[in-house]
């Protein structure tokens, strides 16, 4: 028989009583299941509401309870007490468990090394021949390697010339006889480009540079060579020109007429003028194969009478802040600073090329220097505001002094201005002048063509031995100029024409007997070449300063048969360079 339920007010609250002390007893048990499987407390059916009020479920903050089940209840025996738990703040555990199933998660997902096992190594001694092998690896015919060549010649463009498995290589800086370390900086199937990489051997011809910055200028090629391997090199030049290009093996060539002063025998120095990282002007010339500028204080290959002036005149540049020239944005005014000097006379032109003539002071800055500098007679400013390569504009100003210096030359007094034409090594060009005189043996009677005259510097000298002389020039300037020097020395039997050779060479007045030619480096034009075979003059001279064009030229005058050439003249007029001046003389057949 099931005792019967308390139904008072004292035994509600009695059962009441006794759960609350129940659940404050319990200190080991807990709701929360021990099952990984959840993280949330077990949830609890609700109460049955048939139930008294002493079986509803007690809460204690947000955890509830639950009576017995409704099918546990026996009325014969009292209500089962409910555990309590310890009123307790929920712990904070639910990021800390997914952390740490991910961190098993990863450790399991790692495969497990065995670390290896430390074994006593065996010190053995290698093999020398596996190590280090007898033979360094050849090397390739590629960019960036570095092969062992030894120098044989010099080309035409200043370069040694060595050849590697049948290969041609081009090296800079290096002299016949070398052996070197060279490093390939461009290849090709039969030729390439290299730098030096180091002088295995040196060759008995090496000697110091005359100047510190021979291997970076660009000015000078052969400042390492000696002067013998020069000549000797710049006589193979033109024999091997006249073979390659002129089909000519059987030409006499006379051994090089070599120059009585190989260091400060140029009578003129243009150099480019440039502003530095560091905003001061330099002067110099320009590294070989690029436009950056080697700056220079003093050079040995120009007159000695020039040195003091370029780096003073950079320094007033300077100090007046006049802009220079930016060839990149094409800004600025100041491009180069041109120096002549006549070396028997020593009077010196200073000019400065720039694309404006409006600068600040330039007139109070010409006086200056005229009183600083005694030996400089003349201050100018050349015009050339075109975007070029070429040096001078068409128009030149004088600022103070004269436009012209004086230069004595075979007996003779010549005005030379800053743009026209005349020869650097004024010495070498007077003996190669008696050179011709004495080939020619002129007799008064000859009548002689001048093509490419300039300022007459042989057309004069030449007249005074001959019947008549014409001198032929495209540049007004030098005709002017040649017209006057003729006046100033009293030669009367000569005449000048403007124009080019090739037009006026066919309508001169007279026929000549001698047509004498000194055309630029390029070589005459073929219109040129076409009229001296149509008029077949008995004798030519032709005077060159380029072996290949004139090879070139000589083939096409002497095709045929029309003429013989008698002899070649090669005269040094450019020491520790690789050019070379000629003068060849043609008879008609």
């Amino acid at each position: 028989m099931l005792p019967s339920m308390p139904t008072s007010k004292n035994a509600s609250e009695e059962a009441q009583l006794e759960n609350t002390e129940t659940l404050e007893s319990t200190d080991t048990q807990s709701v929360w299941p021990t099952s990984p499987a959840t993280s949330k407390p077990a949830t609890v059916e609700p109460a049955d509401e048939s139930q008294p009020a002493a079986h509803q479920p007690v809460k204690h903050r947000s955890v509830t309870y639950k009576s017995q089940p409704k099918s546990s209840l026996n009325k014969s025996q009292p209500a089962t007490r409910i555990p309590a738990p310890r009123i307790t703040e929920k712990p904070k555990t639910k990021n800390l468990k997914i952390k740490n199933l991910k961190t098993e998660q990863h450790k399991l997902e790692q495969p497990k090394t065995e670390k290896p096992k430390t074994e006593k190594l065996k010190t053995e001694k290698p093999k020398t021949d596996e190590v280090w092998p007898e033979t360094a690896p050849e090397p390739k015919w590629q960019e960036g390697e570095i092969i062992k060549l030894a120098i044989t010649d010099l080309s035409n463009t200043g370069d040694g010339v060595g050849r590697w498995e049948n290969r041609v290589v081009f090296v800079p800086n290096t002299v016949p006889g070398d052996e070197m370390r060279v490093k390939l900086t461009k290849v090709k199937a039969t030729h390439g480009f290299g730098i030096p990489a180091g002088i295995v051997t040196a060759s008995p011809d090496r000697v110091r540079p005359a100047c510190i910055v021979a291997d970076k200028c660009g000015g000078c090629q052969w400042q390492a060579v000696s002067y013998e391997a020069q000549l000797a090199a710049k006589h193979r030049l033109v024999t091997d020109a006249l073979a390659r290009i002129g089909k000519m093996e059987d030409v006499a060539v006379d051994p090089v007429m070599a120059a009585e002063r190989q260091l400060n025998y140029r009578n003129k120095a243009t150099y480019p003028v440039v502003k530095s990282q560091i905003k001061t002007v330099k002067a110099g010339y320009y590294r070989r194969g690029s436009h950056t500028v080697v700056n220079l204080n003093q050079c040995p290959v120009q007159d000695e009478r020039l040195d003091p002036l370029l780096a003073e005149v950079k320094q007033d540049i300077q100090d007046r802040e006049w802009k220079i020239y930016d060839e990149h944005h094409h800004k600025g005014h100041i491009k180069h600073l041109s120096l002549r000097v006549g070396q028997r006379t020593g009077q010196i032109l200073l000019t400065l090329v720039s694309r404006s003539v409006k600068l600040k002071g330039i007139h109070e800055q010409a006086q200056q220097w005229l009183e600083r500098y005694p030996n400089v007679v003349g201050v100018l400013v050349n015009l050339n505001w075109q975007k070029t390569n070429a040096i001078f504009g068409p128009e030149t100003y004088p600022i103070a002094g004269k436009s012209y210096l004086e230069e004595e030359f075979a007996g003779l007094t010549f005005q030379i201005q800053p743009t026209t034409f005349f020869q650097v090594n004024t010495t070498q060009a007077e003996r190669l002048l008696a050179e011709v005189q004495r080939e020619l043996a002129l007799t008064g009677e000859e009548v002689i063509v001048d093509a490419y005259c300039g300022v007459g510097t042989f057309t004069l000298p030449l007249a005074k031995q001959a019947k008549h002389c014409i001198g032929l020039e495209s540049f007004t300037a030098s005709v002017t100029q040649a017209e006057k020097n003729a006046a100033q020395n009293g030669i009367e039997n000569v005449s000048f024409v403007i124009g080019d050779v090739g037009a006026t060479l066919p309508n001169v007045e007279m026929l000549p007997d001698i047509v004498m030619m000194d055309p630029p480096r390029k070589g005459c034009e073929p219109d040129v070449l076409e009229a001296l075979r149509a008029m077949k003059p008995p004798r030519i001279v032709y005077i060159s300063c380029n072996p290949a064009t004139l090879a070139r030229d000589l083939k096409a005058l002497c095709e045929d048969g029309a003429y013989r050439i008698a002899r070649i003249q090669p005269a040094d007029f450019f020491p520790q360079t690789s050019h070379v001046e000629c003068a060849a003389f043609l008879v008609a057949s």
